[in-house]
């Protein structure tokens, strides 16, 4: 809550005013998410919401894996790194972590699909995932997306260990771009 001024927005929290909730009321909030899968729930909840309000898929859908690194350090109690992280090469530069693939439809870029794998997963395996049946064309290319969950939700490091508590992660935050990205338009249809 402290470094993301649009979670904070988001939540309604004015720091001037009145306090972020302690860490401890946040981790279990978080594993209460965790625990019970309630991060795909809540993606599929705003991706219905927005379908009802007008935004329907397109005949395209943009696929794209965006990698969100993991430290690769072995300095913790286990002297191990995360055993579901793994490396792969991007360009001439090793990365470990995982990759957040994602589709998106093409004409209003909300995105419809999520899969979180290791970072050695190419975006082939998942591409059946990805897709919502009905294409006429598929993109390679998906920027808008992958920019507000890394910057505006600054997802670019994993925070937890595992696949699955990152991959909860990973659906909230999807859902919240959603609503970042459609704001203009819900704002819109409020107002008529």
């Amino acid at each position: 809550m402290y470094d993301s001024l649009a979670m904070r927005q988001f939540v309604g929290i004015d720091l001037g005013g009145e306090p972020v909730p302690d860490e401890t009321t946040l981790c279990k909030f978080r594993h209460l998410l965790e625990r019970h899968d309630l991060g795909a729930a809540v993606f599929q909840c705003v991706h219905e919401n927005l379908e009802q309000h007008g935004l329907k898929l397109s005949g395209g859908t943009i696929v794209d894996a965006s990698i969100i690194h993991a430290p690769s350090s072995t300095k913790n109690a286990a002297q191990e790194r995360d055993p579901e992280m793994h490396h792969t090469k991007k360009g001439n530069q090793w990365c470990f972590g995982m990759n957040a693939h994602i589709g998106v439809d093409s004409r209003n870029k909300v995105i419809h699909a999520v899969v979180a794998t290791a970072a050695n997963v190419a975006d082939a395996t998942v591409l059946p995932d990805l897709l919502h049946g009905e294409e006429t064309r598929v993109w390679a290319k998906v920027e808008h997306c992958s920019g507000v969950i890394k910057r505006v939700f600054s997802f670019t490091k994993v925070r937890y260990r595992g696949l699955a508590k990152n991959a909860n992660r990973l659906f909230v935050t999807c859902a919240l771009s959603n609503l970042f990205i459609a704001r203009h338009r819900l704002l819109r249809l409020q107002g008529a």
